[in-house]
């Protein structure tokens, strides 16, 4: 009886180790051995509780930003690769730091000769480290080594780490949707001449009560409202695809929507969807809330505002995308700060513009009303903040 106890746990004890390691082997696979032609696609991350690197998996683990890889380097053989980085990436090899970014630009650098001295041929470890970002792995790819000249002629000697202007591979498709962007706000205005008006007008947007009303009590659900949201839309878009390039590292939106970076029209289609959809969205959102907070004869006063507020200063949007094409490679920095400010300028003035015009129709000092606010619009603006602004 005894020896019938023993052996039923023995049994019990066994297939419980056998499922602890299936379920270890579903949620990693094997790491890759050291490659020997350079860098792969297979990247590794750190993980804490094992105290090991693990093989990373987009669809699985959340962004890091310390990547590895095993390579085989050798001091005498060139082994040159090339990237894209921000200010601050930083490269080790062996947890030692060989190279900085010092300006945002393409990089071409030679591991071999980033090798710390005395470091033998052999498997090296790779780290590739972004403090306040995630590192465009994308970017990292093989450099072909440059052919053997002929003995006798002198040869030119490598460069390392030399940065190249950065340019993006879309910047036909931008002038393309910027051309259509300008023709469609050039035959809305010679349709909808009196509403278009309207709507772009500063002495309107900043002017008296007066004449807010003629917009705040017009239709909001109209062909020019929604033709003017699909053109915001697109105009934010295109900003987000241009500038703002790791909005797509975001673990929700990458899990929903896995679109790669190189197909760039079909990104800037999808952004605009979802700009679009929010937007247009608000407003079920709003009359939700609203309901929540019995404050109903608030809701199309405030959604009205917020659109007419947006589109306004939407507008300024193309001409930060010029600003980019025209600036970008010398200038990267400074295009992205003014773009930081112009999106800055854009969610934080309609939270401003709606709060005054709730407040001239009941006082925001109303406890109950202050909370609704900050229910519908202060809160998705810090998000958004986040997200869109404070991740640069």
């Amino acid at each position: 009886m005894r020896f019938s106890a023993i052996r039923a746990f023995l049994l019990l004890l066994g297939l419980l180790l056998s499922v602890g390691q299936l379920a270890s082997a579903v949620e990693y696979r094997p790491l890759p051995s050291a490659p020997r032609g350079g860098l792969t696609a297979d990247w590794l991350i750190h993980d804490e509780q094992g105290n090991r690197l693990v093989l990373y998996l987009p669809d699985y683990h959340a962004p890091a930003h310390a990547y590895y890889q095993w390579l085989t380097i050798r001091p005498n053989k060139p082994l040159p690769i090339s990237f894209t980085a921000r200010q601050g990436l930083s490269l080790f090899i062996d947890n030692r730091l060989v190279f900085t970014a010092r300006t945002p630009a393409s990089y071409t650098v030679d591991l071999a000769q980033l090798l710390p001295v005395g470091s033998s041929s052999g498997p090296h470890l790779l780290c590739v480290w972004q403090g306040e970002a995630v590192p465009n792995l994308a970017s990292f790819s093989n450099v072909a080594s440059s052919p053997v000249a002929p003995k006798g002629k002198p040869t030119a000697a490598p460069l390392l780490a030399q940065p190249r202007p950065r340019g993006h591979q879309g910047q036909t498709v931008f002038l393309c949707f910027l051309l259509v962007i300008g023709m469609a706000y050039g035959g809305i205005r010679a349709t909808y001449q009196p509403g278009f008006a309207r709507i772009y007008q500063v002495e309107g947007l900043w002017g008296k009560a007066a004449a807010e009303q003629d917009f705040l009590t017009k239709p909001t659900i109209t062909w020019l409202n929604l033709g003017l949201v699909l053109l915001f839309s697109l105009s934010f878009a295109l900003l987000l695809v241009a500038i703002h390039t790791n909005i797509q590292s975001i673990v929700i939106l990458r899990r929903l929507f896995d679109v790669p970076e190189s197909a760039i029209v079909l990104r800037v289609l999808l952004y605009t969807a979802l700009i679009a959809g929010f937007v247009i969205g608000k407003y079920l959102f709003l009359e939700l809330m609203g309901y929540i907070f019995d404050v109903t004869e608030l809701v199309m006063v405030q959604y009205r505002e917020f659109i007419r507020t947006i589109l306004f200063m939407g507008l300024f949007l193309p001409l930060v995308m010029f600003l980019y094409l025209g600036l970008n490679q010398r200038l990267p920095e400074t295009v992205l700060w003014v773009s930081n400010g112009v999106v800055s300028l854009l969610l934080v003035g309609s939270v401003i513009r709606v709060a005054r015009t709730l407040h001239r129709k009941a006082s925001l000092l109303n406890l109950h009303l202050f909370s609704y606010l900050c229910a519908t619009e202060v809160i998705p603006l810090v998000i958004l903040l986040k997200l869109i602004v404070f991740t640069y």
